[in-house]
């Protein structure tokens, strides 16, 4: 009996350990992914400034365009900086994971470094200084690149972290996996959703971040050519991209259903099998209690969850109890990020479709109660990108790899006080390091705009001379334009 309990106590002391290094790891990465979104956005707004500049020949796509770079490279560092950090967590608190798939997701993020990386590394110098060196289709070609390497650095994780999701193109030869199609490997089932999901969610965001700085310049008295050109064009985007990623979740959604029902069970705390033909209710909120094995307090609407669910009045989704108690998501959880995430998004909607009301007549430069709340949604996206990989990534558990590997055997056999001791010092570093970047950025950002204008000498590629007196007056004034 001793030795029974003694091997209760260690095991209870290891999943302790494995739950602190979940925590860890979630950690990191919450920090880590707010970066790469803005730097996909940003990237991408970036090359559009600049081929608005060259197309038009107008000075404020150029003033933009400069405004936005500085906060864009601090982003793209903490990114690197963090990325580094959760590259060296595979061997240190996940070791079990690094020896069972290591053959897919170590390839995966090796051409991950070797083609975007190296390509953003490569051209990033010319994008941030070569401005006034290079010609301007040369620096245009950089910034163009740079944003290519961010999709394409999108691609190879989310086609490493989709894998795991949804495994498919592999064998199992002594315990490990081994990759036997890649093709199958990087376009598996859910790969297509996840990555257009989130490079579309981290242009909501950038645009959401990119209006709000707008807006905030506006209520600020700050009514300048800058300012409106970058609220106009983020409030283009957010109605553009903000119901199609509503779309995309959708597809997102069936998806799940097809793959990871105990996943979707779990985002719609759906308990009980229903009966044929009755429908499945949406739950708008309630509490789903994972030791009772039931919902609480439940505010829901009938067929409404079979209509967006399968498409169908009266169509049905499995249930959590259809499956093993040890194979169930933490549905409590999962339940209520995935409602942060939508709720995030309805009022983006929300947000965009107010703004086209009032573009009429210049009111969206106007109505300070909108600019008001695009200040206050200005970190929505981010937020609902946090809620969304939570939802993603909770709602794997108890897998770290699908149907293939349980989370507890992925984990590094440590002491539970050693990780406590690591995930402290996490929160203490990040939040001085990259809290003191992102006041940074915040700095940068309440600068105004219209100090970023172009120098008199004309811009990129063109050497310095002397000038006429006003060139550098009429330069400024042609903001208006």
């Amino acid at each position: 009996m001793l030795q029974h309990a003694a091997a209760r106590s260690e095991v209870g002391v290891f999943m302790d350990a494995v739950l602190l290094a979940r925590i860890q790891f979630g950690f990191t990465i919450s920090f880590h992914i707010i970066f790469p979104a803005i730097t996909i956005g940003l990237a991408s707004y970036l090359a559009v400034l600049e081929a608005l500049w060259l197309a038009t020949g107008r000075s404020v796509y150029m003033t933009l365009y400069r405004f936005w770079l500085r906060p864009f490279a601090v982003a793209f560092a903490m990114g690197v900086v963090s990325g580094i950090v959760m590259a060296y967590q595979f061997g240190t608190h996940w070791s079990g994971f690094s020896r069972f798939a290591g053959a897919i997701t170590g390839p995966l993020l090796t051409y991950e470094v070797l083609t975007a990386f190296f390509l953003e590394a490569g051209f990033l110098g010319v994008m941030l200084f070569g401005l006034k060196r290079v010609g301007p289709g040369l620096h245009f070609l950089s910034t163009g690149v740079v944003a290519l390497g961010t999709l394409i650095s999108a691609t190879w994780i989310l086609a490493s972290n989709s894998w795991m999701h949804t495994p498919q193109g592999h064998e199992i030869v002594n315990g490990a996996v081994v990759p036997v199609d890649w093709l199958r490997v990087v376009f598996n089932p859910s790969f297509p959703y996840r990555l257009s999901h989130m490079v579309v969610a981290a242009f909501v965001a950038t645009a959401l971040i990119v209006g709000g700085t707008g807006a905030w310049h506006l209520l600020k008295r700050r009514d300048s050519a800058p300012a409106r050109t970058m609220m106009s064009m983020a409030m283009w985007m957010l109605l553009g991209a903000a119901p199609a990623q509503a779309v995309i979740g959708d597809l997102h959604g069936l998806n799940t259903l097809a793959h990871r029902p105990a996943k979707l069970a779990a985002m719609e705390g759906h308990w009980e099998a229903g009966l044929p033909g009755e429908g499945v209710p949406l739950i708008l909120f309630g509490w789903p209690d994972m030791e009772a094995e039931e919902k609480r307090h439940a505010v829901e609407i009938p067929r409404l969850g079979s209509l967006i669910l399968t498409h169908s009045w009266d169509g049905q989704i499995p249930a959590l109890k259809d499956f093993p108690a040890a194979d169930r998501p933490n549905a409590t959880i999962v339940f209520w990020t995935f409602r942060l995430m939508v709720g995030l998004a309805l009022l983006m909607i929300a947000l965009a479709c107010w703004g086209a009301c009032l573009r009429p007549g210049g009111r969206l430069y106007e109505n300070r109660c909108f600019l008001k709340c695009a200040v206050a949604m200005s970190p929505a996206g981010l937020a609902a990108i946090l809620a969304g990989w939570a939802t993603t990534e909770i709602g794997r558990q108890p897998w770290t790899v699908q149907g293939l590997l349980r989370t507890s055997e992925a984990a590094s056999p440590h002491p539970a006080g050693q990780v406590a001791f690591t995930l402290g010092l996490f929160v203490v570093v990040y939040f001085a390091v990259f809290g003191a970047g992102t006041a940074y950025g915040l700095h940068l950002l309440a600068e105004d705009p219209a100090d970023s204008a172009p120098d008199p000498e004309g811009g990129a590629g063109r050497a310095s001379q002397a000038m006429r007196p006003l060139s550098a007056a009429q330069e400024r004034g042609g903001h208006g334009h």
